[in-house]
């Protein structure tokens, strides 16, 4: 047989066209997770709460409020419902704090504001020793590099501060945002730096050059978060129009995670490759993160004495073993949900019929 016009197989002799069956495109097989339940309800701030972060023992936790205050508290009492969840208090900041992190290697936590301040406080005395003054305006996203003593800051003014932890000084400004940059990740190698902005766009830093690698343009949304995966070197990116994953090496776009019609605040992923998106109706979705297999759904209840409006989730961060997720909400309360443990591969199959059958749509 011999190829002829539009692949068709031609025999030699008879001239006859046969043609060629099609294979049909393999559909990716979503690795199986369980579902995950509301766990416990924690009140205490009077405010929106903004942001969240894990202490590395995995002991305790900090969230920061639009009433001012962040809070310390501890996991295991708060995950078990008990009296004496709170820690901790901390005021100085004088605007809704937005962004928190806990150094890895030092007794020290950062915190970030809408007030211009970005605060380092010694958790041994419970106070701020060190102010890194710089940012123009209000103070979105706040992010430690992992191997270095830098601490990176994202506000208002658009553009992405790089700061030296020891001495509080600036030691780069990378601009060429037109927006709030709002949503920051930092990485052991290039790209070491990643921003995403209001202004719809992605930028991958190089810090020993201190220019962008590369901008990615796919969102046509402004980029509400974006989180860091940990065993691989790729990320994923959330704004009002979908959730796009990402090689990190180059930004390369790999595919979207379609099925989340809200407005993403949201995303985090844990060692399972669990990927969660929180939206700002309170709706909460759960993907499988290599394929984007949506696996289970839930929303968030309001707590009594809430408006039904106030069921949105600005922040979403699994703990160090990745076995529970906080959720910090709009009707002012911190919610942990953990995986349904009586749920298995029978009782919560891998609806595979219509999965082959989205996927096949977009092809």
């Amino acid at each position: 047989f011999q190829k002829g016009q539009n692949n068709q197989l031609v025999h030699p002799s008879s001239h006859t066209i046969v043609p060629t069956r099609r294979t049909p495109a393999r559909v990716p097989e979503p690795k199986w997770h369980a579902p995950w339940k509301l766990g416990t309800v924690v009140s205490g701030h009077l405010g929106w709460v903004r942001c969240c972060a894990f202490e590395p023992k995995n002991e305790w936790f900090v969230t920061g409020s639009t009433d001012r205050t962040i809070k310390v508290w501890d996991l295991a009492k708060c995950s078990a419902g008990a009296e004496g969840g709170l820690k901790l208090t901390l005021t100085g900041h004088i605007n809704a704090i937005r962004g928190l992190a806990v150094s890895p290697r030092t007794t020290y936590m950062f915190s970030a504001g809408e007030d211009k301040k970005v605060l380092c406080w010694d958790l041994e005395t419970n106070k701020v020793i060190r102010r890194y003054h710089g940012h123009l305006s209000g103070v979105y996203s706040l992010a430690l590099h992992p191997m270095l003593d830098l601490l990176v800051t994202g506000g208002r003014d658009s553009c992405a501060r790089v700061w030296d932890i020891r001495t509080s000084k600036q030691i780069m400004m990378l601009g060429g945002h037109t927006h709030t940059v709002g949503a920051l990740a930092c990485n052991s190698i290039d790209p070491q730096v990643i921003t995403g902005s209001n202004d719809s766009t992605v930028k991958l830093w190089d810090l020993a050059m201190g220019k962008a690698i590369t901008t990615l343009t796919h969102h046509k949304k402004g980029i509400r978060d974006l989180c860091l995966a940990p065993f691989d070197f790729s990320f994923v990116t959330a704004a009002a129009d979908n959730l796009k994953h990402w090689q990190a090496r180059d930004g390369t776009f790999l595919h979207n995670y379609v099925g989340h019609n809200a407005i993403v605040n949201a995303v985090a992923v844990n060692q399972d490759q669990v990927l969660v998106s929180g939206g700002d109706d309170g709706s909460l979705r759960f993907w499988d993160y290599t394929t984007g297999y949506n696996f289970f759904k839930t929303n968030s209840v309001v707590q009594p004495g809430s408006l039904e409006c106030e069921n949105g989730i600005f922040a979403t961060t699994f703990d160090k073993s990745g076995s529970r997720l906080i959720t910090c909400e709009a009707d002012k309360t911190i919610k942990i949900w953990k995986e349904d443990t009586d749920a298995d591969p029978e009782s919560h199959p891998i609806d595979m019929e219509s999965w082959s059958k989205f996927c096949r749509t977009l092809r």
